[in-house]
C-alpha cells in the first residue's frame, strides 16, 4: 500500500468516526514546504476511550494484518502520548499523537486547514503550527532535518504566514531563539544567491 493510499484510508476513518485530527510531520511539510519522502504518517488527534474499539475495528477491517494494540491506545489516551498502527505488508507506520487538553492544543486544532490531497480532502496542521511543532522537536533533538523542514515551510509560505501568531507562540514555548536563528540563516542564504 502506498503512503498516499494509507493516508486517505486513515483520514476517511477519522472523519467517519468524528475524531478531530490534523496531519503533521513529513506529509504536512510536503503540503506547506517542499515535497519530501517520509516513511510514516504523523497525526495529532483529540479522542476519548469510546473511540478506541471503533477505530481499531475500522482500521483492521480495511487493512488486513495491521498491528493495532488497544491497550497501547488506551495508555496513550491516559498519558496524552503516542500510539501507532503498522501495515506489515508495506512497513508503513501511522503515528497518532494524543493532544493534551490545553489552550494551545485547542487553538492548533481550530486552525487546522482542509486541503485537497491525493484526490480527497484531508485536514492538515496549519503552516504556523507545523513550524512551531518542528521548533519544539528541533529544540529537543537538535536535528538538522527539523531545521530544514522549518526553512522550506518559511520560504514557501513567505508573505502568507501569521508572523504575530508564530512569534507569540515561539516565545511562549521557548523556541524564539531557534526561530530567529533559522530566519537569519534563510536571509543569509538568500543574500549569497544574489
Amino acid at each position: 500500500m502506498s503512503p498516499e493510499k494509507l493516508l486517505k484510508i486513515i483520514a476517511r476513518i477519522l472523519d467517519e468516526l468524528r475524531i478531530p485530527y490534523a496531519i503533521t510531520g513529513g506529509f504536512a511539510v510536503s503540503v506547506w514546504g517542499n515535497l519530501r519522502s517520509t516513511l510514516d504518517i504523523d497525526i495529532i488527534v483529540e479522542m476519548s476511550g469510546k473511540n478506541v474499539k471503533p477505530l481499531v475495528s475500522r482500521v483492521r477491517g480495511l487493512i488486513k494484518k495491521v498491528y493495532a494494540d488497544e491497550e497501547a491506545i488506551r495508555d496513550a489516551l491516559l498519558h496524552k502520548g503516542e500510539f501507532n498502527f503498522i501495515d506489515p505488508d508495506s512497513g508503513m507506520k501511522v503515528d497518532f499523537f494524543v493532544q493534551a487538553d490545553n489552550p494551545y492544543n485547542k487553538l492548533k486544532m481550530k486552525r487546522k486547514v482542509l486541503r485537497d490531497a491525493y484526490d480527497t480532502k484531508v485536514y492538515f496542521i496549519s503552516p504556523e503550527d507545523l513550524v512551531l511543532s518542528k521548533l519544539l522537536w528541533s529544540k529537543d533533538s537538535s536535528s538538522w532535518k527539523q531545521r530544514e523542514d522549518i526553512k522550506t515551510v518559511l520560504r514557501k509560505q513567505k508573505g502568507k504566514l501569521d508572523l504575530d501568531y508564530l512569534n507569540f507562540w515561539a516565545r511562549k514555548q521557548g523556541t524564539i531563539e531557534i526561530l530567529n536563528d533559522i530566519l537569519k540563516e534563510i536571509k543569509k542564504q538568500k543574500s549569497q544567491k544574489k
